[in-house]
């Protein structure tokens, strides 16, 4: 179906893909795995022609004995959605906010004068049932904006899938998603393969991923392929070092020696939380529970995690524990000292810190990075001379340097962002740090420093860790205890090894389950 052969390409002089050759097989699925910037998107975007402005490209991209490379962009403009359709890795970037989801899937059919507004509405609606989304349950007039992470990334699929493509190129597609929903997704995606013939690159930095689906993988790094192989072959001989490498730290648990006391730093006793739903015009009003009579302790020097999938109301308590939302009952103190919405004076305030699961997003880009660092410091008094050293510490503390204080965030890459959000947490010594899927987005290389590094601050300054996060392989690696979380109720807890290899609760059983493995003969 598909054969790259030599694909290079320099950006402004600058080499980005170096003799890139594979070839992907008429209902094949080809795993493209590798660290972040070792060129898996920029090889994708080759592929379909879409390299960014200044960039300089050679080799040849065969589809079906056809060159892309020699094509016209008007017959590119053609081929992209009938022939080839593409997946982002971020649905909410990749769907326009402003047209409704039949709109955007009827576009494909519109643009290609495949069908005419009426039928393009109908094929709308078949393909995003044919996703998982009824009509009846999601209907085609809803926005982005009103549907869940995975509920988008189903959009962008039945986009892609509208015309039949023979070549669907899917871009890190369940990296943000919880682990049942990117089951669902997988699942989907094997199922369009199976039934349609299309033929599946699967771009992903998740080995157990590429091991339930890939027929074929290559391995990526600097540009260019360092091994490829069948997917059983690869994983159980490792022939490159870079591949074992990955492997290793797939698997990488944080050396950590855990100092824990009795003395409670955070207290969550029966929190709840209600949301007001429809209209009140014409009766009361009715009212939807997030968070239903939550008790969560985090001790001194402990790390929890609390897991569950999108929506069961992780979210909302984590902003009620910041003082952020207020409760409808129930109560949260920080070292004996209540939270309450609102009224968090800054002498509590500098006790908790939290860590986003999107540093880009949480930083100011115009902001050099020794003025983001120092953010918090507006809830203490601290002498202008002692916060830059105590800036250019943090920074040394999370493995960059001084001098990276007078650069801005758009110069570093996704794992220095996510050690320069740790420096701020950490900048004034808070006693709970609070980590959103703060390593969810990073590829296994850079999540296992980052691993290392919040077990080093953990030792060396005594924080304690609210982990949330729906990485359970992620959990049991930094985690003491763990709390698994479904509709807003506690369901299950204990500590993180006994609950994450012995569930008790049917709902923890099911979430253990959909996690993606290595067969175990593939790795001994």
């Amino acid at each position: 179906m598909l054969s790259v052969e030599n694909l290079s390409m320099a950006i402004h002089g600058t080499p980005i893909l170096n003799g890139v050759s594979f070839e992907i097989g008429r209902g094949e699925v080809f795993g493209l795995v590798g660290e972040s910037g070792s060129g898996k998107s920029m090889t994708a975007l080759g592929v379909m022609r879409l390299e960014p402005r200044g960039a300089e490209v050679s080799g040849r991209v065969l589809l079906e004995g056809k060159d892309l490379m020699r094509e016209p962009e008007s017959r590119m403009n053609a081929l992209r959605g009938r022939e080839i359709g593409m997946i982002f890795q971020e649905p909410m970037t990749a769907l326009n906010p402003v047209k409704t989801i039949g709109d955007q899937v009827a576009e494909t059919l519109l643009v290609h004068d495949a069908a005419d507004r009426a039928s393009a509405r109908k094929v709308a609606a078949e393909r995003l049932a044919r996703v998982g989304l009824d009509p009846d349950k999601v209907p085609l007039s809803r926005y982005p904006h009103e549907l869940s992470g995975g509920q988008r990334q189903r959009v962008c699929i039945a986009m892609a899938v509208a015309l039949r493509p023979k070549l669907l190129i899917a871009d890190e597609p369940t990296t943000a998603l919880d682990v049942t929903t990117q089951a669902q997704i997988l699942k989907l995606l094997k199922s369009l393969v199976e039934e349609d013939g299309m033929s599946l690159m699967l771009i992903t930095h998740d080995l157990a991923v590429v091991a339930g689906m890939a027929h074929h993988v290559a391995v990526m790094r600097d540009g260019g392929i360092v091994e490829q192989a069948p997917t059983a072959r690869l994983f159980r001989e490792r022939a490159h070092p870079y591949t074992a490498k990955l492997f290793s730290d797939s698997g990488h648990v944080p050396r950590r020696e855990p100092d824990t006391s009795v003395k409670p730093v955070l207290q969550v006793l029966g929190a709840t939380r209600d949301y007001p739903v429809g209209s009140s015009l014409f009766g009361p009003r009715q009212h939807f529970r997030a968070v239903d009579d939550v008790d969560l302790t985090v001790y001194e020097g402990e790390s929890v995690g609390l897991v569950g999938e999108s929506g069961c109301g992780k979210s909302t308590l984590t902003r009620a524990i910041l003082g952020l939302d207020p409760l409808e009952g129930g109560s949260i103190e920080l070292d004996g000292t209540p939270v309450i919405a609102g009224q968090v004076p800054h002498a509590l305030r500098r006790g908790m810190q939290v860590v986003f699961q999107d540093p880009y997003g949480s930083f100011n880009p115009r902001h050099r990075v020794g003025r983001l660092v120092a953010e918090p410091f507006h809830l203490d008094s601290v002498p202008e001379t002692e916060r830059d050293r105590r800036v250019a510490e943090a920074l040394e503390a999370v493995g960059l340097t001084p001098a990276d204080r007078d650069k801005y965030i758009h110069e570093f890459s996704g794992g220095q962002r996510q050690r320069i959000a740790i420096a701020r947490a950490i900048v004034i010594r808070p006693r709970l740090l609070i980590l959103d899927e703060a390593v969810s987005a990073l590829d296994v290389s850079i999540r296992a420093q980052i691993l290392d590094l919040l077990a080093d601050l953990q030792q060396r300054f005594r924080l304690s860790y609210l982990f949330i996060s729906h990485d359970l392989s992620v959990v049991r690696a930094i985690t003491d205890r763990v709390l698994v979380m479904q509709a807003g109720r506690i369901v299950e807890e204990g500590e993180t090894g006994t609950v994450l290899t012995a569930p008790q609760h049917p709902y923890s059983r099911k979430l253990i389950a959909a996690v993606p493995r290595i067969p175990e003969a593939w790795v001994a």
